[in-house]
């Protein structure tokens, strides 16, 4: 079969000789198969000779099987000596990192492919690290050189439209398969550029299946199923990583279809599990410093668009005020995250959001509306192991003396290796809006079941 050409450079001299090589007997093939490290260093090394004999702007336009048929035909014929030497496996090998620097993203391609990793961390040339199962490990990843390197960051960039250069040297985007990445290159990235992707693999998952996963007990998910039906308000506290937005998205698939639901995020990364759902996603300021649209004015937007309940995927500055007042006056069963240590940490950052979004209302006043707005506080962790664990369920039971009392329902007992969820068993604040909702038999129901479990513990 004919190979098809795309574009051939005019041959120098150093080309020339390469071709004469290539009409050198051919050596046995190695009877063991290569070492990843050294498939890439012979990739790197081969790169330069390909990007100098071929057209890669048009390269990178064909297929990556068309790619592959070209690659192939190129180092049979005109490739360097070492590629000679190759298996034909391995040589597949080294065509398919050239094909991953061409079109994919370099010597990062196959970690993004793998569906155990959700975090690819690049730190420079020299570290990069991968989340397993909730764990960090190094990995052994080379780039020729910073240049390599920034043309990946260019290239993910540029997949959505988006540039990272001296300018505008920080960027954050979501890439179309809902992975999330941060990019910071020199000179404010001071070990060269910096690559953090936040890959999102769980989706259409359960309240059943995170009580499988032991992320919860069975009692904690059909309490907070009750809870979603019942249009609490609920505010997911945690650290990052420690699967807030998991939680999140499996909330939303507990809410009614006949809802409509308006999500709004810095980078879009929720996935709602409804049909009627309406995605805003905020946009930084563009390099002539305009074009600017916050997280406060898309709330304020949405509050316009008739939404049954507003998802905010993480509330963190001034918007907060927004986001309650939407809780306080007709979308209840609103949900939102917040980055905090433990449910009063989150109450109290939560104030200090709506104190910096206003400075002429008292404290008091700022707490009230805390309290009416916020039901209940989920508090989510990574445990060492790397365990994602809902630690406490906690109601905000309401206001005395100009001070939020908050009463914790169900919490994590025990270290890693043996969790316990324990109850309280106390009866919560908001028993009234589960009545309304039809819902108390089925609530009672779950508490008491949970005490006789506790009790057959103990």
């Amino acid at each position: 079969m004919a190979v098809r050409s795309f574009g051939r450079r005019p041959k120098g001299p150093e080309e020339g000789d390469a071709q004469a090589a290539a009409a050198a007997p051919i050596p046995a093939p190695a009877r063991f198969q290569t070492s990843d490290a050294a498939i890439a260093d012979i990739a790197a090394r081969v790169h330069p000779v390909v990007a100098r004999a071929l057209d890669m702007s048009e390269a990178a336009k064909l297929r990556p099987d068309e790619l592959a048929v070209q690659l192939n035909a190129f180092i049979e014929t005109e490739g360097p000596p070492e590629t000679r030497e190759l298996t034909p496996f391995d040589r597949r090998r080294v065509v398919a990192c050239l094909i991953n620097d061409i079109k994919g993203l370099g010597p990062l391609e196959p970690l993004f492919q793998d569906p155990s990793i959700s975090d690819i961390l690049v730190n420079g040339l020299r570290s990069t690290y991968v989340e397993r199962r909730g764990r960090l490990e190094p990995v052994d990843v080379k780039f020729r050189d910073g240049q390599h390197l920034l043309r990946i960051a260019h290239r993910i960039a540029g997949w959505v439209g988006r540039r990272v250069d001296e300018a505008s040297p920080m960027v954050d985007l979501r890439l179309p398969d809902g992975s999330r990445v941060n990019i910071i290159i020199p000179p404010l990235a001071i070990d060269g550029p910096t690559i953090s992707i936040r890959r999102f693999l769980l989706t259409g998952l359960t309240l059943e299946d995170l009580a499988a996963r032991k992320m919860l007990s069975p009692a904690m998910a059909a309490l907070l199923r009750i809870c979603v039906k019942a249009r609490l308000n609920i505010l997911i506290s945690g650290g990052t990583g420690a699967g807030k937005t998991t939680l999140m998205n499996t909330l939303t698939s507990e809410v009614s279809p006949d809802e409509r639901l308006v999500t709004i995020e810095d980078a879009a990364e929720l996935q709602v599990q409804q049909p009627h759902v309406v995605r805003l996603e905020t946009r930084t300021m563009s390099a002539e410093g305009t074009g600017e649209v916050s997280m406060r004015a898309l709330v304020i937007n949405a509050l316009r668009m008739r939404p049954d309940r507003i998802i905010v995927g993480e509330v963190r500055g001034a918007e907060a005020m927004e986001m309650l007042q939407a809780m306080n006056t007709g979308h209840p069963g609103s949900m939102s995250t917040i980055h905090a240590n433990n449910p009063r940490d989150a109450l109290t950052r939560l104030e200090n959001m709506l104190l910096m979004g206003t400075s002429e209302m008292p404290l008091p006043v700022i707490r009230q509306q805390v309290a009416s707005g916020i039901d209940l506080v989920l508090q989510v962790e990574r445990l060492r192991s790397g365990r994602r664990c809902v630690t406490s369920i906690t109601d905000v039971a309401g206001m005395e003396n100009d001070i939020i009392i908050t009463e914790e329902m169900w919490r994590a007992a025990g270290d890693d290796s043996s969790i316990v969820f324990e109850s309280s068993g106390r009866q919560p604040s908001w028993i009234g809006t589960v009545d309304r909702a039809g819902l108390r038999a089925e609530l009672m129901q779950v508490l008491q079941a949970n005490q006789a479990e506790d009790g057959a513990r103990r």
